[in-house]
């Protein structure tokens, strides 16, 4: 979003202060998106892993130039988030960073009003189980992870087998080629 003279909004600007204030004082959670896969912010070429899936939804790229850096969103959010101490907040897909649980780890430790789900992330949860199985549990105080499916029912399958058993190196979804990345997933992460 840009304001008025045509500068892009930042997602810790001030003047949106009085809408995460607002919803503070009314006790209303604010489930928050500002930021999708890493890949879709690098360059789009046959290095990117989600290079297939950009290559089927090119609106998805954000590449920097001419959008903001990943990281540049993901501080700016943080700073944002423990600003307003008194605001529940919802980080959707693993708080829009699964690819780094030390770096969301961290800001859940610094902000007891962050919360995240992890909806649509089950192949990013599954790339890293070892420590997706130190992160999930340690988090828990008592209810900071919010499961959702915002790629619908369909990866309930992969969800189960993720959480309930030994599973190695098995597809995230029901396509013959996983939908966000040619890459499989792992299971026996931890149940609650």
């Amino acid at each position: 979003m840009r304001d008025e003279t045509g500068a892009l909004v930042n997602v810790d600007d001030q003047r949106l202060d009085p809408v995460w204030q607002s919803a503070g004082e009314l006790g209303l959670p604010v489930l928050i998106h500002i930021a999708d896969p890493v890949a879709f912010f690098d360059p789009i070429d046959e290095t990117n892993e989600r290079w297939e899936e950009i290559g089927s939804h090119p609106d998805w790229a954000f590449t920097s130039p001419p959008y903001p850096a990943f990281m540049h969103i993901l501080d700016g959010f943080s700073r944002m988030v423990a600003r307003h101490p008194q605001t529940t907040f919802i980080g959707a897909h693993v708080g829009c960073y699964a690819e780094n649980l030390g770096w969301v780890g961290a800001m859940l430790e610094r902000c007891p009003n962050y919360n995240v789900d992890i909806s649509a992330r089950i192949g990013e949860l599954g790339r890293q189980p070892y420590t997706a199985r130190r992160f999930l549990p340690a988090i828990c105080r008592p209810d900071p992870v919010w499961a959702g499916f915002g790629s619908g029912r369909r990866q309930l399958p992969a969800l189960l087998s993720l959480s309930r058993n030994d599973d190695e190196y098995f597809n995230y979804n029901t396509d013959e080629v996983p939908q966000q990345g040619r890459w499989f997933i792992n299971g026996n992460l931890p149940a609650r």
